[in-house]
């Protein structure tokens, strides 16, 4: 074939790099004894009796294709789960989809709506999936400073922002988030919400992280706003299923059905067994993250305590299991440098700031989802390196 292959292949997919993350902690992994703080994900392991649920279901031979938007048993336990927890009011039969993660339901959102020449709005430092799957659909990724004030969006700005960007088609709402670990509460929901009912957009609201909230409790801006929303959850963070799997997009139903297009050339439908496991989780696991979100909590405090001792900041840590720490004046600023020099001499793993865009240049991000044990390793370590490095600055 005289053609070089690559350059038959569709631009925008050639453009995509692949994310430091993942390679930063590869290198990270590949350093036996090294203490890993990249993790975002739970380190406890799925409750039993969704498991059990699941091993049932592969006993009984429940192994057979669901319908595309997933079983209807599954979808009326989503709409119970969701209205008891957060007073939100979907129809199982028209409003939810059981997506492969909400990482595929972002995927889906952003193929239904956007199109060449749209934007999407995107509050930074952000989890970085979402710049990629616009520029994948022929949209640009407009990225918000939020760095400044708190690492939240304010209503002056989001106002200015969408006056000024006439082609935003979706606000990114990310809440609690990754990596900065901040929340929103009801009456700054509110705030946002009053200047994006003036605008034709959907809010596509990433609440993945919803029962890991601290500080207040959780509102969704599905309740804010829900003839605008298209909210995503899941089960991969409350209930300890990253590996199965399991997310749900929920909105108006004329636009669920939509995106629910995307969704079935992509998969069909999700796995029958995750179904039957996620069916266990929301009927009779409203409780399981509890105990998980108390752990997370006291770690959380000892991080934060200790890191603040060692002169680090942080925004208010709300929710999820992320510490977005500010490098000390003193030190060195670049932060892809300062975390280089951290795993090669003291075999720490975090996450450059940087990593996660504008705004999170001079930052760190310390994932909390470890044990105690690799949370005092940590703050050892990183105190050992700074006096080093105060040493060498002598």
């Amino acid at each position: 074939m005289k053609s070089d292959l690559i350059s038959l292949m569709k631009p925008s997919v050639v453009a995509i790099k692949q994310q430091e993350i993942f390679k930063f902690n590869a290198r990270a992994k590949s350093i036996p004894g090294a203490v890993n703080m990249t993790v975002g994900e739970p380190n406890f392991h799925t409750p039993d009796h969704i498991k059990k649920a699941a091993i049932a279901a592969i006993e009984n031979d429940q192994t057979h294709y669901t319908v595309p938007e997933g079983d209807h048993k599954l979808l009326v336990a989503v709409a119970n789960y969701l209205h008891d927890k957060y007073d939100l009011n979907y129809d199982p039969e028209t409003q939810i989809i059981a997506t492969a993660g909400v990482t595929e339901g972002v995927f889906s959102v952003f193929n239904a709506i956007l199109q060449d020449g749209d934007e999407v709005l995107i509050p930074s430092p952000a989890f970085t999936i979402y710049g990629p799957d616009a520029d994948f659909n022929g949209a640009s990724p407009v990225y918000l400073d939020t760095s400044k004030t708190g690492f939240k969006v304010t209503p002056e700005i989001l106002s200015e922002v969408l006056r000024t960007n006439p082609r935003i088609k979706i606000f990114l709402l990310n809440y609690p988030s990754n990596p900065t670990g901040v929340s929103y509460t009801e009456d700054e929901l509110q705030a946002l919400a009053n200047i994006l009912k003036e605008h034709d957009i959907f809010v596509v609201s990433d609440e993945i992280y919803s029962e890991l909230t601290y500080n207040f409790k959780h509102v969704s801006f599905g309740n804010i706003l829900p003839e605008q929303t298209i909210l995503l959850n899941g089960l991969s963070k409350s209930h300890a299923m990253t590996g199965w799997r399991f997310g749900v997009v929920c909105g108006p139903a004329e636009v669920i059905s939509q995106i629910n297009k995307i969704h079935e050339l992509a998969t069909t439908s999700i796995t029958s067994i995750t179904q039957y496991a996620a069916l266990e989780a929301y009927t009779n696991g409203y409780d399981d993250p509890i105990a998980m979100r108390e752990q997370y909590q006291a770690r959380r405090d000892k991080l934060y305590g200790g890191l603040k001792d060692l002169g680090f900041t942080a925004p208010d840590p709300d929710g999820a299991f992320y510490l977005f720490i500010k490098i000390p004046e003193q030190y060195e600023q670049d932060d892809v440098k300062f975390a280089n020099q951290l795993l090669e001499e003291e075999h720490l793993a975090i996450l450059p700031g940087s990593f996660f865009g504008i705004g999170g240049e001079g930052h760190l991000r310390i994932s909390y989802a470890a044990s105690m044990e690799n949370i005092s390793e940590c703050l050892s370590k990183l105190g050992s390196f700074l006096k080093e490095y105060k040493n060498l600055q002598v």
